[in-house]
């Protein structure tokens, strides 16, 4: 394989494959706090927060962990203020003691949130602008969870960034990813230069799905299709992937390792695999090469989308898993590109509406779908060129999927949001 390109795919795992704990919108707004909170060398009396209506619509019903069960945007800004530590970034509120957790919501109290929502046209942007004993600090975050572009302290400029969405300078080009050069990587990667990073996915995933299942967390999905329907490794892949969910969505202190800067993601593109791995006495060698191409195929899927959209990620993610079992399996390109068109044929009409309980459930279905799509290549059955959103190969439907989810739902996402935070208009 090409060295350049291995040594890319490398560092894109590396950066996609990152521990986060909660939801990441949240949290990233209480990592822009807390740098804000040093900056600025004290608790802030006020603070004015601006997020793009996207991020609005994933923090809006979540709960945001270590804070007592707190939901929302003012939530997680007082809780970054309070007691988070900037340097851990989307482990932020990592190390919250519960005598902070009662001073979260007094701060609810004492310190005036002023939100609103962004108007430069950045998909993923949060700002803050926070105010104390006569000082200010401002803290500009856009593109990822963690991009700061802009810190201030009163008039001083401490960093300053160029910034343009469209090519985010600060991570690897996503572009090179390719169906056969993914699974050329699967076969031909050294172990040891990515067990670590999926040691680590592994550990931190199984661990919340576990969780999930034992108690109850949201509307317990993966419990209820444990209990619902046979128990088969079929139930099991969707049930642990949902029941991760379930405990994230609802304030789990567990960290989840995510996946293009989403914990559902990250869940949903490894726990099924991990699940059939499991069942098919898979060795551990496979069952790391079958997550890299679950991994890195939703990746690839989600280059063109972007961060945020109407274009439920979970899709993707489910997409990927489907493409890791058909390896588990002994699939080779041609056997995973099949499951990948019929996985997207079969489930990208699903929309995000925000984060909350309710995304157990589209895991559920993300799975199905891309378990669906393995079973009808196995039965060499492929949805034709033609055939809706397919084209006539892997890649070319996947960019048809990118066009659908980051341009033709641009209008659905704005009357979700609207329709979540009660604007619409007549």
């Amino acid at each position: 394989m090409d060295k350049k390109i291995y040594r890319e795919y490398i560092n894109i795992l590396k950066e996609e494959l990152v521990p986060a704990m909660g939801c990441t919108e949240p949290i990233s707004i209480a990592y822009a706090t807390a740098k804000a909170r040093s900056v600025l060398g004290t608790i802030p009396e006020s603070i004015e927060l601006k997020a793009s209506p996207n991020i609005i619509k994933n923090v809006k019903s979540v709960v945001v962990p270590n804070t007592g069960s707190l939901r929302g945007i003012e939530a997680a800004a007082v809780a970054g203020i309070i007691a988070g530590n900037a340097d851990n970034e989307l482990q932020v509120l990592s190390e919250v003691t519960p005598e902070q957790i009662d001073e979260i919501s007094a701060g609810l109290k004492s310190i005036k949130c002023n939100v609103k929502p962004s108007d430069n046209g950045y998909i993923f942007y949060i700002s803050v602008l926070a105010n104390g004993n006569g000082h200010s600090a401002f803290v500009e975050i856009a593109g990822n969870h963690t991009n700061i572009i802009t810190i201030k302290k009163d008039n001083e400029v401490i960093l300053s960034n160029n910034f343009k969405e469209e090519n985010n300078a600060n991570k690897t080009d996503h572009t090179i990813l390719t169906v056969k050069d993914i699974v050329e990587f699967a076969n031909n990667v050294e172990i040891c230069d990515i067990k670590d990073i999926l040691d680590r996915q592994i550990e931190c995933n199984t661990a919340i799905a576990e969780e999930g299942l034992r108690n109850t967390w949201g509307a317990n999905i993966g419990s209820v299709l444990l209990n619902s329907y046979e128990n088969n490794i079929q139930t099991k892949a969707k049930a642990y992937a949902a029941a991760g969910s379930d405990a994230r969505m609802n304030g789990c202190e567990l960290p989840v390792v995510i996946n293009s800067g989403s914990g559902n993601q990250g869940l949903t593109a490894s726990l099924p695999v991990i699940i059939y791995a499991k069942e098919l006495n898979s060795s551990k060698e496979c069952l790391y090469r079958a997550l890299l191409v679950s991994n890195l195929v939703t990746i690839h899927l989600k280059t063109d989308i972007g961060p945020l959209s109407a274009y439920c990620g979970a899709t993707s993610a489910g997409c990927g898993a489907g493409a890791g079992i058909t390896y588990l399996y002994g699939g080779d390109y041609t056997d995973i590109s099949h499951t990948i068109i019929n996985s997207l044929a079969i489930n990208s009409g699903m929309v995000c509406d925000g984060a909350k309980s309710s995304c157990a459930a589209k895991i559920a279905s993300a799975v199905e779908a891309g378990l669906l799509g393995m079973q009808m290549q196995k039965h060499q059955k492929l949805f034709q060129s033609g055939d809706g959103i397919t084209s006539e190969d892997v890649e070319s439907t996947i960019k048809n999927i990118g066009k659908l989810a980051h341009d033709g739902m641009r209008e659905t996402d704005k009357l979700i949001i609207n329709i979540m935070t009660n604007n619409l208009t007549e």
